[in-house]
């Protein structure tokens, strides 16, 4: 048990951030960092990591440097961080007043330092830190350390030797994102005991997760996603496979009439700044891009993630979901997955090291038990990072809408036998021809009206071969031709001769859904209240007139407390929750006379 954190630094946590108590594990390791101990952090996204360094770098003598990955994401939490009176800076390539922040590292006058990992590892910048009194080292976005981790970063692995020329620096590693193998990897590699791992929970209650197998033909996937986004509210991500579906999805989305950009990394820079900025400021933007976007943003207000295509592991998965909702307000996560995912991903299997092989088949099974799943996604992401969640959570599809269980051991042989029968060579529609006994010119010009398999499947039965064919690739029974056709898996066999058995989950009706309402208990903005959106308009109107994003000022938490309270004076608004002492004197007048305006008329 660690000891209670003295007094001076829940006084840091109010009026700097204007929250009266710590949340979950951020007590822990706040206690081990002021201790000078060496720690991980493995925190959801939205729990406050960030809150684990600042606080002891305002209260521990000297700067805390910040090793993060991208120029963005630096560049997004230094604005957070100086709108709440935290002295903040970065030396990077983008950055054109280096030498100016090195002075004022020298002389004392920052809270916080953000570099890159490659800017950390040079001897320049190590001299420099020798004549710098170091408050810690944080370590963000830590599972980059680990060639076992998802998003492996070479350059993460030349930090050892920085921080072993300070030992008696407390560092302290953080991330969102990290399986038993890779959570091992950042402690070896980092030089943490052990003891310094602190796991504080992957549940995001507030995230409604939904996996949807994409429709047949070429527009169904863009067509899906158009008409969820006819329902859902407020800014969001879509992630695309590839470069051009990203251009793509975003062209089919503005003719929907929704809002979109895309994003990826073949944008030349500025460009790519700008798009990024645009999506940051705004409130209802849809930003498709590929996996380049995301990592490099600290926006709070994200109300919902979709994938178009099957993510690359369930660690990016949860990552890239995690992007949503990390103010704590309903968001939502879906997932449209289609054969042809898992064909490319057990087709790259085979260019895979055969030492690493073992660890990304299982990567990829544990992705195909997901999305096929009947049971609650919640509860098999949660046990994927070895946590004992309830069986069911209430907030997922399948919680929501349970499927039917089918037993299809008996037609997956039958499927498996004409893929086998007909060559080994044609689509799922074709198959289909073949099973149901349709004698089209194709079909007995080839003979195969001739073949045992023909016509052995009924009418009632029909329905389930697409869902049953996406589930034999997933699981590696059935594997794509590379002209697109259907030939048996390494897994076939046992399925052939009665060895192993296959279920799968048949979706209930599809039907069209209204717009999102919250579910009882969820935090959720008034509709109709002329005091929030009088709020939220002056806060709009100060974040363009400042060139802010929006919850840089104030999170819609702290507004719906304003639309509840009516603050009048500003004792009572500091009295909010989020409402530090900076934000007070900056914001606190402008928002305080919104809401006399409103009392008075």
């Amino acid at each position: 048990m660690h000891a209670p954190l003295g007094s001076e630094l829940h006084d840091i946590l109010r009026r700097t951030f204007g929250y009266t108590a710590f949340r979950g594990q951020q007590e822990a390791v706040i206690a081990r960092v002021m201790a000078g101990a060496h720690s991980l952090a493995l925190m959801p996204t939205g729990a406050g990591k960030s809150l684990c360094y600042q606080i002891p770098a305002l209260a521990r003598p000297g700067t805390a440097i910040v090793i993060s990955p991208l120029i963005a994401l630096m560049h997004d939490q230094i604005r957070s961080a100086t709108a709440a009176g935290i002295r903040a800076a970065s030396m990077t390539s983008a950055d054109s007043d280096n030498a100016a922040t090195a002075q004022a590292l020298r002389d004392g006058e920052l809270d916080l330092l953000y570099v890159a990992p490659e800017r950390a590892s040079t001897a320049g910048f190590q001299s420099l830190l020798e004549r710098t009194r170091i408050a810690l080292f944080a370590i963000d976005e830590a599972h980059c350390v680990s060639e076992w981790g998802h998003d492996f970063r070479p350059d993460y692995r030349m930090l050892r030797p920085v921080l072993d020329r300070f030992p008696t620096v407390p560092r302290l590693a953080l991330t969102a994102t990290a399986d038993q193998a890779t959570r091992a990897d950042i402690l070896r590699q980092l030089g943490i005991p052990d003891e310094g791992l602190i796991v504080a929970g992957f549940d995001r209650p507030n995230i409604r997760y939904a996996i949807t197998p994409r429709g047949s033909g070429r527009d169904n996937g863009p067509r899906q996603i158009t008409e969820l986004l006819q329902r859902l509210d407020g800014a969001g991500i879509v992630y695309a496979p590839s470069r051009k579906q990203a251009e793509d999805l975003a062209a089919a989305i503005n003719r929907s009439g929704r809002e979109a950009s895309f994003y990826h990394a073949g944008l030349e820079p500025e460009r790519r700044a700008r798009v990024q900025a645009e999506f940051v400021q705004s409130e209802s933007m849809v930003m498709v891009a590929t996996i380049a976007f995301g990592m490099g943003i600290d926006k709070p207000d994200v109300r919902f993630v979709i994938h178009a295509g099957l993510p690359k592991s369930i660690e990016a998965y949860y990552q890239e979901t995690g992007r949503a909702g990390r103010d704590g307000d309903p968001s939502e996560a879906h997932l449209f997955w289609g054969v042809s995912d898992f064909a490319r991903a057990r087709q790259w299997l085979g260019e895979v090291e055969p030492e690493r092989l073992p660890a990304e088949n299982a990567r990829l099974n544990a992705l195909a038990a997901l999305v096929e799943a009947p049971t609650c996604r919640r509860a098999i992401l949660l046990r994927h990072f070895g946590e004992h969640p309830p069986a069911q959570c209430g907030n997922c599809d399948n919680c929501l809408e349970p499927p039917r269980v089918v037993e299809a051991s008996e037609l997956a042989r039958k499927l498996l036998s004409a893929v086998y029968r007909t060559g080994q060579s044609f689509g799922i529609g074709y198959i289909e021809k073949v099973l149901t006994g349709q004698s089209e010119e194709r079909v007995t010009a080839r003979g195969h009206d001739s073949l045992s398999v023909f016509g052995i499947v009924s009418a009632a039965e029909a329905p389930l071969l697409r869902p049953l064919a996406r589930t034999l690739v997933a699981r590696g029974m059935l594997a794509a031709t590379e002209h697109g056709g259907l030939m048996l898996g390494p897994e076939a066999r046992p399925v052939l001769k009665g060895e192993a058995s296959v279920t799968i989950a048949e979706p209930p009706p599809r039907t069209r859904r209204q717009r999102r309402t919250r579910g009882s208990g969820e935090a959720a903005n008034p509709v109709g209240n002329p005091l929030f959106e009088a709020l939220r308009a002056k806060r709009k109107a100060l974040a363009a007139e400042h060139g802010l994003p929006a919850y840089v000022i104030f999170h819609d938490s702290v507004l719906r407390d304003m639309a509840h309270q009516c603050p009048e004076t500003l004792a009572e608004l500091g009295a909010i929750a989020g409402v530090g002492t900076k934000k007070l004197e900056t914001w606190g007048p402008d928002f305080i006379a919104v809401v006399r305006e409103h009392l008075r008329s």
